[in-house]
């Protein structure tokens, strides 16, 4: 089923035609990300209107450290409807909620357990949502989506900072762009996606991780759930609570995206497509094969990694917990864990496969025969790697950095799959990469995008 037939999906509703959307640009806000922002008059002015609108109960997109979001206030029901009716978003998905002082946590939660008030601590701001136990009658119940939590959060982007300081309420913002489409790391990428549909777009300059945070939730046993992977990695997250305190299976949450179009998706002889199908949390394979997890070959040490058995731990995940993780897809406890995400508007999947070598090959050879039947093709794949592949590979070939420095393919990520859209690809094939730091989120937001399916190179 297509998602956005769903009932739960807002219908996209504009607000006016695309000059009424007003456009502030901060020039005195490029390269700001941690820095002490020292606005000019102008950007003085800017803020102060756009801070005012959001008092008013209006819609604003701004930059933070992770994408620009879009901003309403949190208490004000008609605010948030708004922020839903622009995006197209599903009504189930909950919102996260960004704040510029811990203090406003007293008037918006019950309590917070000593480990998250570690983790804030150590984190905030910074790329970091924390769920906790939502004061009654605070917010707009369509912030929570009917949980009796809510995620909150505090930017490290000066820009954010003052514009919720200067508003003087919780905002409640999701990612800045229509749903399903890949996230907004500049406010091009934003008025590209919802001008007309939004109030307002305040120009902050790129945003700096280019990922959404990391979203987590202590558990009554004291164990740290991590519900998205993001700019807070899990190796950072047991650096302040513990190892053995870190609840993080790389994988499952792809295993929770729809398959519907891509399992329609033929493959040819030789080459296995497989889509974890969120209705049954089984996979689906356009042919059947037994994974072998061997281990990737190759001189560089970052590249000494399974790829295929975070997979495979998935799949085993879901076959083993069924129930309990249907019960938790139809009511996800933060956003990006039920719908797919991020998603180009050409067909993408994922190339996994026991070597860099032999996933070169397959991509090479699926890509060829895409092009002779007529398809606009792209590749996106690590610096490491460009050498494996024959000349011209593709239409469009883009590369998300070296695989030693994750940072970079979590900043160029978005920007990449809009790139695709400029191109018109319509067939994208996209390296896998580890599940370790920054990898893992990155993983997670290719794989949503791809809406699961992943092509298996041997």
């Amino acid at each position: 089923m297509n998602e956005h037939n769903n009932p739960l999906f807002a219908v996209q509703r504009r607000s006016g035609n695309r000059d009424e959307t007003v456009y502030w640009k901060l020039n005195s806000a490029e390269g700001t990300n941690s820095e002490v922002f020292q606005p000019n008059e102008a950007d003085k002015l800017a803020l102060a209107e756009a801070a005012t609108m959001l008092r008013e109960g209006g819609t604003v997109a701004f930059t933070t450290e992770t994408v620009y979001g879009l901003g309403a206030d949190a208490r004000n029901t008609a605010a948030v409807e708004a922020v839903f009716a622009a995006k197209g978003r599903p009504s189930d998905n909950p919102l996260i909620v960004h704040i510029a002082d811990t203090a406003a946590l007293d008037e918006l939660v019950v309590e917070v357990h000593p480990k998250a008030a570690a983790l804030m601590a150590a984190y905030w701001p910074g790329p970091l949502t924390v769920v906790l136990p939502v004061r009654e009658g605070v917010l707009s119940p369509c912030v929570t989506a009917g949980l009796d939590t809510v995620g909150v959060r505090m930017p490290d982007h000066p820009v954010a900072l003052a514009l919720i300081s200067a508003a003087g309420c919780p905002v409640a913002a999701p990612s800045a762009n229509r749903s399903g489409r890949p996230s907004p790391t500049l406010a091009s990428h934003v008025m590209e996606d919802l001008a007309g549909y939004i109030d307002g777009v305040l120009d902050g300059g790129a945003a700096g991780v280019g990922l959404e945070s990391t979203v987590v939730q202590v558990q009554p046993d004291g164990k740290v759930a991590v519900l998205r992977p993001g700019g807070i990695t899990s190796e950072q997250l047991a650096a302040v609570v513990g190892a053995e305190a870190v609840s993080s299976e790389p994988g499952k949450a792809e295993a929770t995206v729809s398959a519907t179009a891509a399992a329609t998706v033929m493959a040819d002889s030789g080459t296995t497509i497989s889509v974890v199908d969120s209705s049954t949390a089984e996979p689906i394979t356009a042919k059947a094969t037994t994974a072998k997890a061997t281990t990737a070959q190759s001189s560089a040490d970052c590249l000494n990694v399974n790829y295929r058995e975070p997979f495979e731990r998935a799949s085993a995940s879901i076959e083993k917990h069924g129930a309990d993780a249907a019960g938790d897809i139809s009511a996800p406890r933060a956003p990006g864990m039920k719908y797919t995400h991020y998603a180009p508007r050409g067909w993408l999947a994922v190339v996994r496969g026991s070597s860099p070598q032999r996933v070169a090959d397959e991509a090479a050879s699926q890509l060829q025969a895409a092009q002779l039947n007529g398809e606009v093709t792209g590749l996106l794949l690590f610096d490491e790697h460009k050498a494996l592949y024959p000349a011209d590979p593709a239409a469009c070939v883009l590369s998300l950095g070296s695989l030693s420095s994750p940072e970079e393919g979590a900043r160029s990520l978005y920007a990449a799959l809009r790139r695709f859209d400029e191109a018109g690809a319509t067939y994208i094939l996209a390296e896998a990469c580890p599940y370790t730091g920054l990898g893992a989120a990155i993983m997670n937001r290719l794989m949503k995008a791809a809406g699961g399916s992943v092509i298996d190179a041997g």
